[in-house]
């Protein structure tokens, strides 16, 4: 199949990732580049811009599964001055439906030019548009610590205010939706993360360099394993 753009997946530690990203090049029919295990998500987000052949590409998380009925064919390039479409994903704990952990079509020569942000992504260059089409599922809950680090890291950020623009009303609802009573698989590890990721942000904003812990992976589980880390052996 010839296509305009280049995939690549974007893995760390998921224990689905490789199955997800089988799942990947099946239904989009092409090779999928993977990008796994890169320490520092700004490094990693950079390196993948030098895997690409094509400017424009989409990019998946390594929890992201991919909509069966996702057609590659029908998807439309960037316009002039947009560096990044986000495809909204539905979240498997609380029925979120947002650009959270969704599909990406981003700009190789904008990741090169990345800035500074705690979302790694809210620094691009250019304008960022949000379609309301749903393109998959963010499988946050692979294991206990994966859904708690979900919770805590968006539950942080968006109490620090969201750095894309999100109003107050909206970013309200989802730290509601987050920090309730969750469904599912390790739900209670995400709604734990959650809230603690509310009070991390509360106390990161008498020393905002606390929030760049926020993509220290070797921080967050430390920080997981010290709170939860018997609960979540012991089941």
């Amino acid at each position: 199949m010839t296509t305009r753009f280049d995939a690549v997946m974007l893995s760390y530690d998921e224990p689905l990732a490789d199955k997800l990203h089988a799942r990947l090049q099946r239904v989009l029919g092409i090779r999928v580049k993977r990008l796994h295990g890169v320490q520092g998500m700004r490094r990693a987000y950079r390196l993948a811009a030098e895997l690409v052949d094509h400017e424009q590409f989409l990019l998946a998380d390594g929890d992201f599964v991919l909509a069966a009925e996702f057609a590659l064919s029908a998807v439309e390039p960037l316009a002039d001055g947009v560096s990044m479409r986000v495809w909204r994903a539905r979240n498997p704990l609380n029925s979120l439906v947002y650009g959270y952990g969704g599909l990406k079509l981003v700009r190789r020569s904008a990741l090169r030019e990345l800035g500074d942000a705690v979302d790694v992504l809210a620094a691009l260059p250019g304008r960022i548009e949000f379609t309301a089409d749903i393109a998959g599922t963010s499988r946050i809950n692979q294991s206990p610590y994966h859904a708690w680090k979900a919770g805590f890291r968006e539950c942080a950020m968006l109490s620090g205010g969201s750095e894309y623009g999100m109003d107050d009303t909206e970013t309200a609802e989802r730290i509601a939706a987050w920090t309730a009573d969750g469904e599912g698989e390790f739900a209670a590890f995400a709604v734990s993360g959650a809230r603690e990721g509310v009070a991390f942000a509360h106390e990161a904003a008498r020393a905002p360099a606390l929030f760049d812990k926020l993509n220290d992976p070797r921080w967050l589980y430390a920080r997981f394993t010290a709170g939860h880390g018997e609960q979540a052996i012991a089941g």
